[in-house]
């Protein structure tokens, strides 16, 4: 189905900003985004691969982030926080996912549900992250003349 990965995403990022926010109960938090009637749209597994995924790797993940910061990962806005998370997770546990979609996706929340000009402080700190953890791709990419997308 076109666009529920996108979809699953956002939904990811709303049940990211919720647990970062008031600290609710994962499971809650999943069972009342399932309730929203645009939830059907969303590829589910995807959403639940990525909610649970991130929120167990969180430690491991901000440690990943915190060198491209340019302050400390907790005084990033939870909407920031979230989709620097959600990109850091896929570029580190979904390689079918290729590395520009990652940050374009990651972006594109950004100017969704972000502030005026936080997708470009999204694209960067994505990028340089992508740099590291997907340098043979990036590489192989640049030396093919190929995109990296889908």
């Amino acid at each position: 189905m076109a666009g529920s990965r996108k979809i699953a995403r956002e939904f990811t990022l709303q049940g990211l900003y919720a647990w970062l926010v008031g600290g609710a109960d994962v499971t809650l938090i999943a069972a009342t985004l399932k309730e929203d009637e645009q939830f059907r749209r969303a590829d589910e597994d995807y959403f639940r691969a990525l909610l649970y995924g991130v929120l167990k790797e969180e430690d491991l993940l901000s440690a990943r982030l915190a060198p491209l910061l340019d302050r400390p990962v907790a005084e990033l806005s939870p909407i920031e926080r979230g989709i620097l998370l959600i990109g850091a997770y896929e570029l580190l546990h979904c390689p079918d996912v290729p590395w520009r979609v990652a940050i374009n996706e990651g972006v594109e929340l950004a100017k969704k549900f972000g502030g005026t000009d936080g997708h470009k402080y999204i694209n960067g700190v994505l990028d340089k992250l992508a740099q590291d953890v997907r340098a043979v791709e990036i590489a192989h990419a640049k030396k093919k003349g190929v995109s990296g997308e889908q």
